[in-house]
């Protein structure tokens, strides 16, 4: 895998550092980990659910944590758990322990989560605050009382 040498842009751009560490953190994640395959679904302008194939996981194998932008799936399974006289000829259905990591986009949130016919569905949504969100700006009479001035130049009235 090639790497990305960000440097040059750290140069010109001002607060994009933590984007560039992102990318770096993205690359790193689950570049090799193909265990167990998974989803992304836009549902909606803002809503998204991932969709992780988990057959013969149980809920209570399972543990989903946000922490600082990061989900993190793991399922835990019981080792020796099929020792009970079961003689596999082929064993093709893995399962395996594993950790799965998501970056989130800023203002992503985690609105549930539900098992069902060996599917974890997560779903997420993207919630913008008030004072980022676009607002419209009115035009019409100017809220300034007095006309602007120039810089370093005085009005006759403030001269006396």
């Amino acid at each position: 895998m090639s790497t990305i040498d960000l440097t040059p842009l750290y140069r010109t751009m001002v607060g994009f550092d933590r984007l560039a560490g992102m990318i770096d953190q993205a690359s790193r994640l689950d570049g090799t980990q193909g265990y167990p395959p998974y989803n992304i679904e836009r549902v909606d302008e803002n809503a998204f659910a991932i969709d992780i194939a988990v057959a013969g996981f149980t809920e209570a194998e399972l543990d989903i944590e946000t922490k600082e932008g990061l989900l993190t799936v793991a399922g835990k399974k019981a080792e020796n758990e099929d020792a009970g006289g079961r003689n596999f000829l082929h064993r093709g259905i893995a399962q395996r322990s594993f950790i799965r990591r998501f970056q989130l986009a800023d203002h992503v949130l985690v609105t549930g989560a539900g098992l069902e016919h060996g599917v974890l569905r997560i779903e997420l949504i993207r919630e913008i605050p008030e004072e980022k969100k676009a607002r419209k700006i009115e035009i019409g009479a100017s809220a300034v009382a007095e006309q602007p001035r120039l810089i370093g130049k005085k009005k006759a009235s403030d001269a006396a």
